[in-house]
């Protein structure tokens, strides 16, 4: 039978080394390369989510052993949190893939990356040992500092290095966590689903919760851990910024779900009011920091910071509704916010810029692209019908009826919502509508390729936004077990 996490995790890894050794002068191969094995990885998860039974807990598990002498094993599995990030792992990987269909320097390294990249993706959302989970967590580091450094903006080597140090700073405190864990005489293994039943001490899951959430906070990132982010994002190339927004970013709040509410539950219920506090201070700051950015892309990156707020409020609820709503904000957010980013790329290959001013008046030059910019806008904002609204509703809803949230949270979150609608609708108001400055008069609209690239993440966005249950009957099932594992119901 085939294994098939290994090969969703690995195919991409064979790919990157087919794709390294493909002849240089051949400069048309990396891409095409890349975009079969990504096409491919994308038909095995389809495949996958078809498969996976909703009531089964974890499933396709595959488990050896692999250093015995420690205790560590190659141990696969996939739920139904997991599930749909590993879906929009697989998604974005050919859309990233397409969207970089042009670069030609550099061009076999650059998609030995993109592939290296997700194998590290596919592997955090897949690993049940914390040997193998830390050691993907730490692979996507490398591939995207490559990313930044070497094809992106003119600060490149400075927010490469910045993002690298902030990362590698949070993921020495998670590593000191998973050894305590394993060190403690309840814990003694790497085996994250026994480690979630352990039943460690809570003066111990207190200094422990505090070394893990140091390591996925910087991820998140959460405010102050956020300043690495706009400057990655603003610097790095297209398909960098979509993957970073789209499955880093939720690398970290996938470590809080899988990792610290299992695990950790008395900790997480005494860190529930920060862990809330300092999602609503980013949900507030990101916007408001949104309006003052002249930079289309630093816009984008800014409101990044404000939505994975809502995730972590829905985390600290400690709810159904709250979690639900996190998981549904973590894929939602990839889609849209991945949206945001190509066509910022797409305007700016057109236009050279990307400050706001200087490309005002889209839609009488390039009704397609200012159609679909206001669309993906529209979704970010939260409007009811699409996709963002989805989450961000239920994590409110989960936080008010939480015990461990202040309603106070829920009302200052509530408002930088308000915020968001506020700072994208006035984005849409000078880019979109108004008289074309000068380097919009001469552009062209979308291509086919570009509107193809963008159509799959438009059907997402409405899909989920109207029919719910297409990603909430993966997860609910999911976190019901997670909640009744740690008597929270």
């Amino acid at each position: 039978m085939l294994p098939l996490l290994t090969t969703i995790v690995f195919l991409p890894l064979i790919g990157a080394v087919v794709t390294a050794f493909l002849p240089r002068e051949r400069t048309d191969l990396p891409r095409l390369v890349a975009l079969v094995v990504s096409l491919l990885d994308l038909a095995l998860v389809a495949w996958l989510v078809l498969r996976f039974d909703v009531a089964g807990g974890v499933q396709f598990i595959e488990r050896a052993n692999w250093i015995p002498e420690a205790g560590i094993q190659y141990f696969l599995g996939v739920d139904g949190i997991s599930l749909p990030l590993l879906f929009l792992s697989a998604l974005l990987l050919p859309i990233s893939v397409l969207a970089s269909w042009k670069v030609t320097d550099r061009p076999r390294f650059y998609f030995t990356m993109i592939l290296l990249l997700a194998v590290g993706m596919n592997g955090v959302f897949v690993a049940l040992d914390f040997v193998l989970f830390y050691l993907f967590w730490e692979l996507v580091l490398v591939p995207m500092y490559f990313l930044i450094a070497v094809w992106g903006g003119p600060r490149r080597e400075y927010a490469a290095i910045k993002f690298f140090l902030y990362t590698l700073f949070g993921s020495v405190f998670m590593l000191v966590g998973i050894l305590a864990l394993y060190l403690h005489p309840a814990g003694g293994t790497f085996d994250m689903m026994l480690l979630a039943g352990a039943g460690l001490p809570a003066s111990f899951q207190w200094w422990v919760f505090a070394a893990f959430f140091l390591g996925f906070a910087v991820k998140v990132p959460v405010f102050p851990f956020h300043t690495w982010l706009p400057d990655a994002h603003v610097e790095a190339p297209t398909a960098g910024s979509v993957l970073l927004a789209g499955i880093l970013l939720k690398m970290g709040t996938y470590g809080f779900v899988r990792v610290s509410l299992p695990m950790l539950p008395d900790a997480s219920a005494s860190w529930a009011w920060f862990v809330a506090l300092l999602g609503v201070v980013s949900i507030v700051y990101g916007a408001a920091v949104a309006f003052a950015q002249t930079d289309l892309k630093k816009l984008v990156a800014y409101s990044s910071v404000s939505h994975m707020g809502f995730v972590m409020l829905g985390i600290a609820s400690g709810t159904s509704e709250g979690i639900n709503g996190a998981v549904a904000i973590m894929f939602a957010h990839g889609v849209i916010t991945g949206m945001l980013f190509l066509l910022v790329g797409m305007v700016y290959e057109r236009t050279h810029t990307r400050t706001i001013a200087e490309v005002s008046g889209l839609s009488k030059q390039a009704p397609v692209a200012a159609g679909m910019l206001a669309f993906a806008s529209f979704a970010s904002l939260g409007l009811p019908g699409l996709a963002g609204f989805v989450g961000e509703f239920l994590s409110l809803v989960g936080a008010w009826r939480s015990e461990l949230v202040a309603p106070g949270y829920v009302v200052a979150a509530a408002v930088g919502g308000l915020l968001a609608a506020a700072y994208m609708l006035w984005m849409v108001q000078r880019v979109v509508l108004g008289t074309p400055s000068g380097t919009v008069k001469n552009i062209t609209d979308l291509n086919r390729l570009e509107i193809g690239i963008l159509v799959p993440l438009v059907v997402i966005t409405v899909v989920m936004g109207v029919y719910w249950s297409s990603i909430l009957r993966y997860v609910d099932p999911a976190v019901d077990a997670l909640l009744a594992s740690i008597g929270a119901v």
